[in-house]
């Protein structure tokens, strides 16, 4: 039973139910084809993470997206 986990930041910047869907749909459909599992027991899990809670290189990614935006 394979378990995919999709973590992206969430807020103004998160997937629309649509697009989630197609990640479920798109990420089950690849490891069917790639390594032959089961999609019926195909587990993916979309987690989304404030980005007050996503750090890269010693910041937030709010600080880091702040700065890139002026």
């Amino acid at each position: 039973m394979p378990y995919v986990n999709i973590k992206l930041t969430g807020g103004g910047e998160a997937p629309s139910a649509a697009q989630k869907a197609e990640l479920i749909r798109g990420v089950t459909e690849l490891l069917a084809r790639v390594l032959n599992k089961n999609p019926a027991t195909t587990v993916v899990v979309i987690d989304e993470v404030a980005m007050d809670n996503w750090g890269i290189g010693g910041e937030s990614v709010t600080v880091r997206r702040s700065r890139k935006e002026k």
